[in-house]
């Protein structure tokens, strides 16, 4: 078995060119794609309609390639979008091949293995409640046995898109006699955020009791995962799970690491991703062998990042997000030497407060 993952350009969210050009280099094999992760130029706020648009973009593109409808790729493509390119991020697509043909390793290092899941669709009153955390949960352990993933300590980044609320979906509910989660539409964004992230937390044994109350969701920041990675979407009204870990017999060509960055300024987690995978001290991270680096990034609730006051969440004109966003990526941009980097804002029950999960992938 072998993972493999492509970077690729976009010039805008509908710009398959690079893909197409891959694809006929036999560089991607269109059969083999399993999840396509892609940083769009929108707002990466509720009317961020870029990442709608590059998921029917995509979903219409492998159709075509497939010869399938476009519900049959539903069933088999996890397209997470994640709008937001502040500062001098690079928008490009992450492509996700699982080669179940390329023979197992059966001896040596373990290497980079990924499997998707789906929920079902949220009614609008489970959105940012326990039953999002439930199903998540669900989720993730039956993506980890698509992967061949056997241990919840092999798993080093779940990334999951997910639902919002709008007005007419809140209206849906009212009309059927249930209340929502909130009535903000931005906020209901940090909710099902967070719910997403709870039920990677659930299923990867980061919570005390394994249990999620309603209550506790965007309340209890005591509670978050270290491995979870959740964008909050318009486009679709279920969660789409893509869970990367090293599990034996994977080609360890390619490979995962993970650390946490406790703070925006926290560059240091690069290298204790990198010594996190399999053999991490003998790689060198050369630009050449960077993969992708996915990352979450959000204000401090202090106000302060060592001891010096931020304004980010103090301003009326550009959303807090957007630019611990620009700030994270100009970070790691500069430690890295690239800018095209999943750098992904909204940071609920996600890593502790100012900080958040990163995962490395090399090529080795």
């Amino acid at each position: 078995m072998k993972t493999r993952v492509t970077r690729l350009p976009a010039s805008a969210p509908d710009d398959t060119s690079a893909l197409v050009k891959a694809i006929e280099a036999q560089q991607i094999d269109p059969n083999q794609v399993i999840a396509v992760l892609g940083k769009t130029e929108g707002n990466g706020c509720v009317n961020d309609f870029t990442r709608a648009f590059a998921t029917s973009t995509l979903k219409t593109f492998f159709a075509r390639q497939l010869k399938l409808k476009e519900s049959q790729v539903d069933e088999r493509i996890a397209f997470v979008m994640s709008g937001g390119t502040e500062g001098g991020l690079s928008p490009h697509w992450l492509v996700f091949e699982v080669d179940s043909n390329s023979p197992s390793v059966a001896d040596g290092l373990p290497g980079l293995a990924a499997g998707v899941a789906f929920t079902r669709d949220f009614k609008p009153e489970e959105i940012g409640r326990s039953a999002q955390v439930s199903l998540t949960r669900e989720a993730v352990l039956q993506a980890m046995t698509a992967a061949g993933i056997q241990r919840v300590e092999d798993v080093h980044f779940v990334q999951i898109k997910c639902p919002l609320l709008t007005a007419a979906r809140i209206n849906n509910a009212a009309t059927r006699g249930h209340s929502v989660a909130c009535h903000d539409t931005y906020e209901s964004m940090g909710y099902s955020r967070g719910a997403s992230a709870l039920g990677v937390a659930a299923a990867l044994g980061d919570l005390p009791d394994g249990a999620v109350s309603d209550e506790q969701i965007c309340r209890d920041w005591s509670l978050y995962s270290t491995r979870a990675s959740t964008s909050a979407g318009i486009e679709l009204l279920r969660n789409e799970v893509l869970v990367l870990g090293n599990a034996p017999g994977w080609d360890p060509e390619f490979r995962i690491g993970h650390a946490v960055m406790n703070d925006a300024l926290d560059v240091l987690a690069i290298d204790r991703a990198l010594a996190s995978m399999p053999d991490g001290g003998s790689i060198e991270l050369t630009p050449e062998r960077l993969a992708g680096l996915l990352v979450k990034a959000e204000p401090s609730a202090s106000g302060n990042i060592r001891g010096n006051r931020h304004v980010m969440s103090d301003d009326s004109d550009i959303n807090g997000s957007r630019h611990a966003r620009a700030l994270v990526g100009g970070v790691l941009a500069g430690r890295l030497g690239d800018t095209q980097l999943f750098v992904s804002g909204g940071a609920e029950h996600q890593g502790p407060n100012g900080g958040g999960p990163l995962a490395l992938i090399v090529r080795t």
